[in-house]
């Protein structure tokens, strides 16, 4: 289960922390500020995303997921109406499962694209506390496929470590897919598979079914990862509501 909260930090524009598997990461951003004259685009808003380890220095890593995150948010803010201004993300993951930087038999156990989810669902929710213009929002979610086929949502490191293949989706709230970062041996048939049940778990459906070779489950049993931000917006508005009806 997600714990989500908004606007902790009262330095920021923006602010949200994201906790979920294991993870946790605290999101600020700052913006439209002013650019530098060397970074400034005449026609857009320049993104600038910053990930931050748990401990050390950040290396190719965070550069490997600072540009996935930013590709993203460069699509989910309205940057054509901010032309020459920045806006500015620091992710800080403050948490991880404690066995996350060991290396197991298989590739994808020292993979970078285990935190990806929480650093992408942490950026969308420090959004969403702000008044930024946005085109849409979206939801992220991680998926991976055991050795006999079966797929399991939010695994474990160890499970990883015996998976063959992992894989992140994230998916805007018109439906589309953003992003899709896979490691590991698997056919186009188990990527279909993976794709569905991603599809369900971050908008759901309607009495919609998904097969799989453990279990078939339905569209309404798995969590819905859009009414997670829903709830958390909707909880913010009414506590500032509140204040606002206290103080008159």
């Amino acid at each position: 289960m997600a714990n989500t909260t908004l606007s902790l930090l009262h330095r920021a524009d923006g602010s949200a922390k994201y906790s979920k598997s294991g993870y946790s990461v605290i999101a600020a951003v700052n913006g439209p500020i002013e650019v530098q004259k060397r970074d400034e685009s005449p026609e857009e808003a320049v993104v600038d995303v910053a990930v931050r380890p748990a401990t050390g220095v950040g290396g190719l890593r965070e550069r490997y997921l600072e540009a996935i995150i930013q590709n993203v948010l460069r699509h989910v803010i309205l940057v054509s109406t901010h032309p020459r201004t920045l806006f500015q993300f620091t992710l800080q993951i403050i948490t991880s499962p404690e066995d996350d930087s060991v290396t197991g038999k298989m590739p994808q156990a020292a993979s970078n694209l285990p935190v990806l989810p929480a650093l992408l669902q942490a950026s969308i929710l420090a959004l969403l506390s702000t008044s930024i213009p946005l085109c849409m929002t979206f939801t992220a979610t991680f998926v991976a496929v055991n050795l006999n086929g079966t797929l399991g949502v939010d695994p474990s490191v160890q499970q990883i470590k015996l998976a063959s293949s992992i894989h992140v989706l994230a998916f805007s709230s018109h439906g589309d897919l953003l992003v899709v970062e896979s490691e590991g041996n698997f056919t186009i048939d188990t990527w279909e598979q993976v794709h569905q049940k991603a599809m369900l778990i971050c908008h759901g459906g309607k009495g919609e079914e998904i097969e799989s070779d453990d279990v078939s489950m339905n569209a309404d049993d798995l969590p819905k990862l859009e009414s997670v931000l829903k709830d958390t917006v909707e909880r913010k508005v009414a506590k500032e509501q509140r204040w606002k009806e206290s103080m008159g």
